[in-house]
């Protein structure tokens, strides 16, 4: 049986060979002996020159030496790959245009994509001693329903991904490869999309041995779940099983909604699942690192769920004996880790899935797209939380820049949270007293804006190439501007230079339209949508 972690380069955040070498170190201590190097355009293809250009992509030579480093710890380092979708950066370009079916999906049953493909494994070949790959394939909704709908007409999905996968397969097998798949499609067309849904209830998932023996022979189905329950988990392996093969199981220590980790939900879902794959001698589980929107979350920050995870697996409960052993390893407290969950968790329960440190860091002062989510006094809560980080990060840490980053965010917050809605109750209420007193939160929100944004740039280049940086300096470069703007407006409206701010016109509707009750944190990890509602 093996334990392992994939790592996401392929959301900006591609991390330097230096800072993978210290991390993989780190999780072999940990008792992992597999890393999967996810990377949908981030490695070097021969004779491929846009493919991950200007993205920080790996040289073969890169990965040959973290593979060789890797050896030495005892440590499989796995291509993890996506050969039919999630290949939106690539397509992008018009070189690619040929065999780009729609979306980020490659098009089926054209010769070009199979030469391409060929390519790429040509290239892992040369790059990775392991002959285990994850080929992907996951989320491909569209499918079949773009250019290869206008050039054959429609046909059975089921039938379009089943021969791209055995085409992939020949491909992989001419240069020695195994390939794994997450199997979420196989369900998805069967089940109208339905798939790892969170509702705790497997019995909605419908699944037939006829279905999985489309799968191609010698192929791994990697069931990946992140949110469900003990039981769903147990149902869904057992629905896994009609493929009548080994098959894997993917977890997820949570790196994806922000700038912060979730260590809790992590340990919440992922120590239940290992124990079922123990159960059911699941021989291949991993652990998932994904950096949607962004990367914007250190890899470092899950490490106390990556630890507590890989105790639960081998066997050892004890949390006393975990923490213990968790301070030898990394050499910090592990509490005082797990803390950096708590931008995200001072208003929500642990089943909760929830970013308010994100969307409201990008929440627009005047426009206030996300006040409906404020309660009130969660300004000294930040206060309090920014204190607490303070003092963390100046105790001399190895992780001191990661502690001082997430003080320079609870810094932030502990004026911008509610600022918006106290400007538009001065507003509306015609109370230029408060609104000028409001100004000493303007300026200091631009402050702390700019002082977050340095210590996130400290993070990042400690840890990443600096290829996707420009991203994040163009968004806090973007929300820095806006709120000196802001800051002016008003001050303009104080002076009697301006008779209105348009902006505070407007009444506040409920952002999530509905679905959570108004003065509750939500979760939403779309920078493009978080900032304006008007189009980017």
């Amino acid at each position: 049986m093996s334990l392992g972690v994939m790592i996401d380069c392929s959301r900006d955040a591609v991390m330097t060979v230096d800072k993978l070498k210290d991390f993989i170190t780190i999780l072999a201590k940990f008792g992992y002996d597999s890393v999967q190097l996810y990377t949908e355009d981030t490695y070097e293809i021969d004779g491929e020159p846009y493919f991950g250009y200007m993205r920080g992509r790996y040289t073969q030579e890169e990965i040959r030496t973290l593979d060789k480093f890797c050896r030495k710890l005892g440590v499989e380092l796995i291509p993890c790959v996506q050969t039919l979708a999630h290949l939106n950066q690539m397509l992008r370009w018009h070189t690619y245009a040929d065999i780009n079916d729609v979306n980020d999906i490659l098009l089926v049953d054209e010769p070009q994509t199979y030469e391409f493909i060929d390519r790429m494994f040509a290239s892992l070949a040369n790059s990775f001693s392991s002959r285990r790959v994850n080929i992907g394939m996951d989320e491909a909704h569209m499918l079949g329903l773009g250019k290869y709908l206008n050039k054959h007409g429609y046909s059975d999905r089921f039938d379009i991904l089943s021969r791209h996968l055995s085409n992939v397969v020949e491909i992989a097998a001419k240069y020695g490869f195994s390939p794994m798949m997450w199997s979420d499609m196989y369900f998805r067309l069967a089940n109208k999309g339905n798939y790892a849904d969170g509702s705790n209830d497997a019995s909605k998932i419908w699944f037939s041995r006829e279905i999985a023996d489309k799968m191609p022979k010698g192929v791994t189905p990697v069931y990946w779940d992140y949110y469900s329950n003990e039981a769903y988990i147990a149902q869904m392996l057992d629905k896994h099983a009609l493929f009548d093969r080994p098959i894997g199981f993917a977890g997820g220590a949570w790196t994806w909604k922000g700038f912060c980790p979730d260590n809790r939900l992590s340990l919440d879902t992922m120590l239940p699942a290992m124990r079922v794959c123990k159960q059911k001698n699941v021989g291949t589980v991993f652990i998932t690192m994904w950096g949607d929107n962004g990367g914007e979350c250190s890899r470092y920050a899950v490490l106390p769920a990556l630890y507590a995870i890989a105790q639960v697996y081998s066997g050892n409960e004890d949390m006393a004996a975990i923490k213990c052993g968790f301070k030898q390893i990394v050499g910090e407290d592990f509490d005082d880790m797990m803390s950096l969950d708590l931008p995200d968790r001072l208003f929500c329960e642990v089943k909760d899935i929830r970013n308010p440190s994100k969307y409201m860091l990008y929440n627009d002062i005047l426009l206030g797209q996300f006040d409906s989510t404020v309660a009130g006094g969660e300004n000294e809560k930040y206060a309090e939380l920014a204190a607490k980080y303070k003092q963390l990060a100046s105790r001399g840490s190895v992780y001191e820049c990661l502690y001082n980053m997430f003080y320079r965010l609870a810094d932030v917050l502990s004026v911008k949270y509610e600022l918006g809605v106290k400007l538009r109750a001065a507003y509306k209420r015609g109370d230029r007293a408060w609104l000028a007193e409001l100004q000493s939160d303007l300026n200091a929100t631009v402050d702390k804006l700019k002082a977050f944004a340095t210590a996130f740039f400290a993070v990042w280049n400690g840890e990443n190439k600096p290829f996707g940086l420009e991203v994040h300096q163009q968004r806090l470069g973007g929300a820095i501007l806006r709120a000196e703007y802001c800051r002016d407006k008003v001050a303009a409206f104080v002076d009697g230079k301006i008779d209105k701010i348009e902006e505070l016109e407007v009444d506040v509707l409920d952002v999530s339209c509905g679905t959570e009750p108004v003065g509750k944190t939500v979760m939403f990890n779309d920078w493009a949508k978080n900032v304006s509602t008007s189009a980017i």
